[in-house]
């Protein structure tokens, strides 16, 4: 859109910037550390919040044991109940606070699951903390912020957190 004096001006302007911003979340201090930044980001762009949660499957057994497909059943139902009342309790705090939120929940693999719902809700930015570990322990755990880095093709906000969790 051009002005008088032939200036392009863009259409989005600053306030529409960051109108959904994806939040993943473990359920640790460490990356709750982030909401204070979403909720200003969130008000100042007048933005909705996805809290998003990636449950990864981890099966693990000691040598020779068996686990029965109902217990495995439960526990993975057990997990997903605990995850959908973590994020409705941070639903509930940012709703009293006026800002728009909405919850998901994906299975599989942290970084994928994060990139893959960023594009599938058309998030503007992804917003997450990383909990700072560098040498032996970021490569024996691996770093999904720097995998998410690495494979996002939006803006994305970093936090280093430094907590006891």
């Amino acid at each position: 859109m051009r002005s008088k004096n032939g200036i392009i001006n863009s259409v989005n302007t600053e306030r529409d910037m960051y109108k959904n911003i994806l939040v993943p979340l473990d359920g640790s201090k460490r990356a709750e550390s982030i909401l204070p930044h979403v909720e200003t980001l969130a008000r100042s762009f007048k933005g909705k919040v996805i809290f998003f949660v990636a449950i990864e499957p981890v099966l693990m057994l000691e040598y020779n044991e068996i686990i029965g497909m109902s217990e495995f059943m439960e526990k993975n139902d057990y997990l997903k109940e605990k995850t959908a009342a973590y994020l409705d309790s941070l639903e509930k705090k940012f709703s009293q606070k006026g800002i728009e939120v909405r919850t998901l929940i994906s299975h599989g693999s942290a970084v994928k699951a994060i990139v893959d719902a960023a594009e599938r809700e058309n998030a503007d930015l992804v917003a997450m903390a990383s909990h700072g570990r560098t040498g032996l322990s970021r490569t024996f755990y691996g770093s999904i912020a720097a995998g998410v880095l690495q494979r996002i093709d939006r803006p994305l906000l970093l936090i280093r957190s430094r907590g006891d969790e």
